[in-house]
């Protein structure tokens, strides 16, 4: 009799539990206003949960482990939260700086790394506890000032790559040792680097420059080397238009034989090419570009675009390097994000609280999802690309 109590028991145990899923189709929509997340899946078009309290989220950022089960939101107020995709809650939560602005996860997927405003600098983290392993203060010049640390990125030898916006520096640092970094620091690099994309291959490093013109670019197979100007004259002697909002270099798009780069106070994307670094081309767009996202494979960009003239996507042909066609999602668009093989591209709609889902082929609107003034979008097959 107790044999069969145990059994009956035990069927109705796991009756109760959560049905067993992969993570490769899930990921997390920020809700900036709310403090929340919303867990959502890709291949359903819908939403699974939201958690809450994750601070503000005014300007987050996410990455993921390597199994793609959790999620590392950097919250503008500091913080750092680890959130549990399959439980769908906050696993751990600290408050390690004063105001943050992004971060990475390193190759090895062991360590997470946190870029801040204040204190500027760029603190290290075990993965699974949270717990401080390094830390690196942005610190420059004679008089021991700090700088905002931007373009946080992980590279490839177990490296972390940013950009000291004050200082005009870019330093490298080799996390072999995750105790002891060693960092590599490029000095003079151009004025107010303001963000920073590293190539998908993870061999090139660019950081924007917000005080002058032209990119600087670091080759990080060859860090001897220095870094090099790129596109040195680009804007010279032109009327630059006020700049609403930076350009998001993480968004840059690397597609075929060609970068596509948002033309600072601007409506123009730029077209570099990948081999000699030279302009081959600009494309007049609708408005000052925010993000220049490739289609995963290589043949569409899309474009979005900064404050007033925020309702609209454009896309851009790879081949033709043409626009060839224009949507009008809603008021404020924020986000992009392409689902793994790019078939669907999913669009934060902030001011009119929604997600909308378009078809990368036909253009045509397949679903919305309410959310409340949704911002970023970060699909978890970001866990396996370089930079992301």
């Amino acid at each position: 009799m107790s044999s069969r109590v145990g059994v009956l028991l035990l069927a109705l145990l796991l009756s109760g539990c959560t049905t067993l899923r992969g993570t490769g189709d899930l990921g997390l929509v920020v809700e900036r206003a709310t403090g929340s997340v919303l867990v959502v899946d890709t291949t359903e078009q819908r939403r699974l949960a939201r958690i809450p309290g994750l601070g503000d989220l005014s300007h987050a950022s996410i990455v993921y482990s390597r199994d793609a089960r959790y999620g590392y939101v950097f919250g503008r107020d500091g913080g750092l939260t680890k959130v549990d995709l399959l439980r769908q809650r906050i696993d751990r939560r600290i408050i390690q700086g004063g105001n943050s602005i992004g971060g990475a996860i390193s190759q090895d997927g062991r360590l997470v790394a946190v870029s801040n405003y204040e204190p500027g600098g760029v603190r290290i983290f075990d993965a699974a506890t949270l717990e401080l392993v390094a830390d690196i203060p942005a610190e420059y010049g004679p008089n021991g000032q700090y700088s905002k640390v931007v373009g946080l990125t992980d590279a490839p030898g177990q490296r972390f790559v940013f950009s000291l916006f004050d200082a005009g520096e870019i330093w490298v640092a080799d996390m072999s040792d995750p105790r002891n970094p060693v960092v590599h620091k490029h000095t003079g690099i151009g004025r107010q680097p303001y963000d920073a994309l590293i190539s998908p291959d993870g061999r090139h490093y660019m950081a924007g420059l917000f005080g002058e013109d032209g990119l600087a670019l670091l080759d990080l197979w060859h860090l001897d080397r220095g870094v090099r100007r790129v596109l040195p004259e680009y804007g010279k002697g032109e009327q630059r238009l006020p700049v609403y909002k930076m350009p998001h270099l993480e968004g840059w798009a690397m597609a075929q034989d060609y970068a596509f780069v948002p033309g600072v106070g601007q409506h123009e994307v730029l077209v570099i090419d990948r081999g000699s670094w030279e302009l081959v081309k600009r494309i007049p767009v609708h408005g000052q570009p925010v993000f220049v996202m490739a289609r995963p494979d290589g043949r569409q960009v899309w474009v979005s675009f900064a404050h007033p003239r925020n309702d609209q996507v454009q896309v851009i042909d790879v081949e033709d390097l043409e626009l060839v066609t224009s949507l009008t999602p809603g008021k404020a668009v924020l986000h992009m994000e392409f689902t793994p093989r790019g078939e669907h591209i999913w669009i934060s709609v902030r001011d009119d609280n929604r997600l909308n889902l378009y078809d990368t082929d036909s253009f045509q609107l397949l679903k919305t999802l309410p959310a409340e003034s949704p911002s970023g979008i970060f699909f978890t097959d970001r866990a396996h690309r370089i930079g992301l």
